[in-house]
């Protein structure tokens, strides 16, 4: 039997960590990794059109499965076009190893042809980037990268010239000491104590909630339940805490809803559970509060703290919640109930009239159909911008449904490239790409991956031709829009050109049944909706000269426009309100 070359020593490690595949475009530099890669049983190489569409893919993946996920470049622009994905991938702690190959090892620093230096190029998006420049750093320098990625939850990144993968690596074998699940981390007794002091000394407490809350609904809705709490919820905690739980006032931020923003303001403590909210507009100055998170660095950075308290949500409210004594007024959590309730009916009477009738479609209904027909435990993905709007407010979370977006890096045409990579992960369960125009055509290539190898994505198409957030931005700073129009396309004959399933949607009878069908087709399918450009205008009762970008009274209620069921909800969690 040969000696085992670098590049079939890194597969191995690459499939003892869990992967199944590595994303990327093929290239010279490449040539013996992808080579290493077809013939390992266990491995399969995703051939993307883009290499950016393959980090956004293995990021994917690594936040729906909280493993190791891997992509590659090959040197020079190959792998600089990973750059984005990566930064998405590392901003949301998804574990993710990238391979940059690199120029043949006895021409770097010359400036030759396709010179770059990844693993300087690559330091701000990664936990861990260096230049695996002889054989003898096999396996060590991999398994280093690995650990980083997965212990740390981010990007790794392994630069490696062509020449030296083809070379024989070191006899040592390919052991990898990598954690099968992650630790739990208990505050101190100190934090501990004076926490549980603060909450019984707060006559009002309201709970905000982040992504960290992930796998904690039974703790932080147990302990609303005995503090009588509102609680409010960034985008990323929507999908965690929403669902099942009487006590929701909405979200705050740019897109929020409801009373979450209230709540927070009019509280005695506020607690900040597992969230590095950015938008330091919208936290209270005035509010005793309190942070909880997994991630000691982001303890603090937001607003000024009267306690940090580093440790799991989870953990902590496991032993905060028995100490605390149990609040036996719930006026204020009613009040901020009520006030929820009553704003979302508000938004309901800001909607346009008819709208099922509307044409040009309005793009509030297309999403409220979507969230009806879309399936219980089905993935969506989702486009910056106004699709974020959309998702933010009529898809509905059951502890089941997962929604995906660059939500902290804002990248454009992140959502096919991670409907990809969810889709690989199971092609039984229903993924649905949110998209708008703009992100869509800038990433479209890659729609022909998903012909390729038969990725049944669904993709909803929200076709307004021009880039509608932006459109929005420049009216709120009172500028009239300028270089956001595209010409009308007709995407879904490009989609069907393509050998997918392409359903042009102009009318707004044809919206469920057009979901329908895509959703029962056995492929790829595009639903091309045409809607109106002129369905984002900032609330009437706030002049476009009182605002620069989004202030806070426009932010909170950015778009006229429903909120799908979250009135439902709402008005059902009215019914824990005790009568006299």
């Amino acid at each position: 039997m040969g000696k085992t070359t670098v590049a079939e020593q890194y597969v191995d490690l690459l499939a003892r960590a869990g992967v199944h595949r590595v994303y990327g475009v093929v290239g010279d530099s490449l040539n013996p990794v992808v080579d290493a890669v077809r013939r390992h049983g266990a491995m399969e190489w995703i051939q993307v059109r883009h290499e950016e569409v393959a980090a956004f893919a293995a990021g994917a993946e690594a936040q729906l499965t909280g493993k190791l996920a891997a992509c590659a470049g090959s040197c020079g622009p190959g792998n600089l076009h990973l750059i984005n994905g990566l930064f998405d991938a590392h901003r949301s702690m998804a574990p993710v190893l990238a391979l940059a190959a690199q120029i043949p090892s006895s021409e770097i620093g010359t400036g030759y042809f396709q010179e770059t230096h990844p693993d300087r190029l690559f330091q701000e998006c990664s936990h861990y980037s260096e230049l695996l420049s002889s054989p003898r750093q096999m396996p060590r320098v991999v398994q280093t990268a690995i650990q980083h990625a997965v212990g740390r939850r981010g990007v790794s990144v392994v630069a490696l010239s062509g020449d030296t993968a083809a070379e024989h690596a070191p006899d040592s074998g390919t052991a990898l000491a990598l954690p099968l699940e992650r630790p739990t981390v208990s505050p101190g007794p100190r934090e501990l104590g004076d926490l549980v002091r603060m909450i019984d000394e707060a006559r009002t407490i309201t709970l905000f909630c982040g992504r960290g809350v992930e796998g904690a609904h039974a703790e932080v809705t147990a302990f609303a339940e005995k503090v009588k709490a509102p609680v409010g919820h960034s985008l990323r905690g929507k999908e965690h805490i929403q669902y099942d739980n009487p006590y929701d006032v909405g979200m705050s931020g740019l897109l929020g809803y409801g009373a979450a923003y209230e709540a927070m303001h009019e509280c005695d403590l506020l607690l900040l559970l597992g969230t590095d909210f950015p938008y330091t507009e919208f936290l209270p100055r005035d509010v005793k509060t309190v942070q909880v998170d997994l991630q000691p660095e982001h303890l603090g950075r937001r607003t000024s703290l009267d306690l940090a308290v580093w440790g799991d949500v989870g953990e902590t409210l496991r032993h905060v919640t028995p100490r605390v004594r149990e609040k036996t007024s719930r006026a204020f959590l009613d009040r901020m109930l009520q006030r929820h309730a009553h704003a979302l009916e508000g938004a309901i009477g800001a909607y346009t009239h008819d709208v099922s009738r509307h044409k040009p479609i309005h793009p509030e209904y297309v999403a409220s159909v979507l969230d009806e027909e879309a399936a219980d435990d089905a993935v969506f993905t989702v486009d910056t911008g106004m699709c974020c709007v959309w998702a933010a407010r009529y898809l509905t979370p059951n502890g089941r449904r997962r929604i995906l977006g660059s939500f902290v890096h804002g990248s454009m045409a992140n959502a096919l490239p991670q409907a990809i990579g969810a889709q690989f992960l199971d092609y039984g369960r229903q993924v649905v790409s949110l998209s708008g125009d703009g992100g869509f055509s800038m990433l479209m290539g890659d729609f022909l991956t998903l012909v390729q190898y038969g990725l049944p994505v669904k993709v909803v198409l929200f076709n307004n031709s021009s880039l509608g957030m932006v459109d929005l931005e420049m009216m709120v700073d009172g500028l009239p829009p300028h270089g956001t129009g595209y010409p009308h396309t007709d995407y879904a004959a490009i989609a069907t050109a393509a050998g997918a399933r392409g359903i042009r949607v102009e009318e707004p009878s044809q919206v469920r049944e057009a979901l329908r069908e895509a959703f029962a087709h056995d492929g790829p399918a595009l639903v091309d909706v045409v809607t109106d450009p002129n369905a984002l205008a900032v609330p009437p009762k706030i002049k476009t000269g009182q605002i620069t970008g989004f202030a806070l009274s426009a932010g909170r209620t950015v778009l006229t426009g429903g909120v799908g069921r979250m009135v439902d909800l709402a008005r059902a969690n009215l019914r824990n309100i005790p009568r006299p």
